[in-house]
């Protein structure tokens, strides 16, 4: 009995083992591959830096490298942490935790789906107002997570 049980749960663990390793490795077999190139800095009307020290940021949930904007799109040339699910969304004002995101989101304008972890460009929904906004975020929808922001101006 107790053969059979220690059994059961040795392989419980390797399931749940297998089981995080493929949401974590998942979306990096799957992402998009980063843009050749993005829009250059003198290009852009805005500015900003997405960095790893803030609040809600951690090992596995972070960002880093610089944002740019202008009329039409967003690109963003640095290093994401793997996740599922990313999505970029303007801000009204900076947020650092999924608090303040949760808080804020009504307010917030959905960009787009962010499809892999270094370079990449989308494009601003029609008509969207960057004065209305001031931050750039990466959210994990799935799960509810913050992995970076940055503020523009």
């Amino acid at each position: 009995m107790k053969k059979a049980l220690l059994l059961i749960a040795t392989h419980a663990v390797v399931l749940a083992v297998g089981f995080v390793a493929g949401i974590y490795v998942l979306p990096i077999l799957t992402a998009a591959p980063p843009a050749t190139a993005v829009m250059p800095a003198r290009e852009a009307l805005f500015q900003g830096q997405f960095r790893r020290d803030l609040k809600d940021s951690d090992f596995l949930h972070w960002g880093e490298g610089r944002v740019t904007l202008d009329a039409t799109r967003i690109a963003f040339d640095g290093k994401l942490a793997p996740g599922p699910d990313y999505k970029l969304y303007l801000a009204p004002q900076f947020v650092e935790t999924e608090a303040d995101f949760m808080r804020l989101k009504p307010q917030m304008l959905r960009v787009g789906d962010v499809r892999n972890f270094e370079r990449f460009e989308l494009p601003l929904p029609p008509g969207t107002d960057l004065q209305r906004y001031n931050t750039v975020i990466v959210w994990c929808e799935t799960f509810s997570q913050f992995i970076t922001a940055a503020t523009y101006r």
